[in-house]
């Protein structure tokens, strides 16, 4: 580990969070354009599939590569082919090219590039960051992370209503290259061992799945981390239907619940850095996890819109206590050689579940009150949060 290693991380961080903003920035430009100029929930529908299902479709050999291959390097190819597709679409659509179709082929390969980036970054970091030190240092990226996705909205929307979408894919090609140079800078440290070199990536593949089933640990981790997804999924995509029914169709509510979270989660970055947790990483996340149900009882219970923002800055507190501690008790006690295999299982279990959540949730909420959805899915949160805490399944 290199002993100036605080200036190392300073430098990944930045890089990250620039590059990171750029993509937010995209994002809702992107979905806000597709919504304006098509006004079609078909078209939104599919922008979303875009969205999500490359991360999935990538993550299950991603894994594999980031256990194989330099996760540095790695990290810079997928940003830098993001920034590509991103510099092909502003073109075309400075050209007067427009189709809707060659946005939404951009924003598969802008997600199968995050499907990539992501797992990489965290088995990454600590091959740059000594033990003792990644939860604090995990806790300042989710701060980062979490401002500017605080920040994204109003500087996307105030870009896009001032300029055309064009400036906003331009800005996050800057940003891209600004971050893939920083990187470039970054000393990683090698791999104390390293037995994938020598197998074939369906060997590797196997090898992985093999752990995830062998080692009770990371079973149990990724079976709550399933059934948890699947539970919080409609606080995730249901309050802004619960909003426009029970409190008004303005748009300032909209944007206030996006803030409010944004900041919540910003507070509980901050706070799992200066706090740490609880000695037990576990038990950090499954508190977290059942006070995240206990707040969607209380979104579904909200008389009136201030409290319901109270509540939503308060789930939003609650994430960065919940992920945190995960992905560090991954980098602790997961070998090096295999953190990004099951970093990928955790982001296809992720993106798996939110998703299907919705195919159940989603339809039901057109019968059912999504206040009672709500209420019920955070009483099975404490619920599952509670069975794990007591079974020692995380624990052993």
């Amino acid at each position: 580990m290199e002993k100036n290693w605080k200036k190392n991380i300073v430098r990944f961080l930045s890089a990250q969070t620039i590059s990171l903003f750029g993509s937010s920035l995209v994002q809702y430009a992107i979905i806000w354009y597709v919504t304006l100029s098509t006004s079609s929930g078909i078209m939104l529908t599919i922008s979303t599939l875009c969205g999500f299902l490359p991360q999935i479709c990538i993550a299950v050999f991603a894994g594999t590569w980031i256990d194989k291959y330099n996760r540095k390097k790695l990290i810079m190819l997928s940003d830098s082919v993001i920034a590509l597709a991103t510099l092909g679409l502003a073109l075309l659509f400075l050209s007067g090219n427009k189709n809707i179709w060659v946005l939404f082929l951009v924003l598969i390969i802008r997600s199968a590039g995050a499907g990539i980036q992501t797992p990489a970054v965290n088995a990454m970091l600590p091959q740059i960051v000594p033990q003792e030190n990644l939860m604090k240092v995990n806790g300042i990226m989710s701060t980062c992370n979490s401002i500017m996705m605080f920040l994204s909205p109003a500087v996307s929307g105030t870009i896009l209503s001032v300029f055309s979408l064009e400036v906003t894919l331009f800005i996050d090609v800057i940003t891209a290259i600004i971050g893939v140079s920083i990187t470039a800078f970054v000393k990683v440290g090698q791999l104390i061992k390293n037995n994938t070199e020598d197998k074939t990536m369906i060997q590797n593949m196997k090898e992985g799945f093999r752990f995830v089933k062998n080692n009770k640990f990371v079973f149990n981790l990724l079976i709550f981390q399933m059934v948890s997804m699947f539970m919080i999924s409609p606080s995730a995509f249901l309050t802004p239907l619960m909003i426009s029914r029970r409190f008004g169709e303005e748009v300032w509510r909209l944007t206030m619940s996006e803030m409010t979270y944004s900041l919540g989660m910003v507070i509980g970055g901050i706070l799992i850095t200066t706090w740490g947790g609880f000695k037990n990483r576990l038990n950090t996340a499954l508190v977290a996890g059942a006070m995240y149900g206990f707040v969607m009882i209380g979104l579904g219970i909200s008389p009136v819109f201030i409290i319901y923002l109270i509540c939503n800055t308060l789930i939003g507190i609650t994430a960065p206590c919940y992920n945190t501690p995960i992905t560090v008790t991954i980098q602790e006690k997961v070998d090096l050689d295999m953190q990004g295999r099951v970093f990928s299982f955790m982001q296809i279990t992720t993106s798996c579940m939110l998703p299907i959540g919705m195919m159940v949730y989603g339809p039901l909420a057109d019968v059912v009150p999504v206040e009672t959805i709500l209420i019920i899915a955070g009483i099975l949160v404490i619920t599952a949060a509670a069975i794990f805490h007591f079974s020692k399944a995380l624990k052993n």
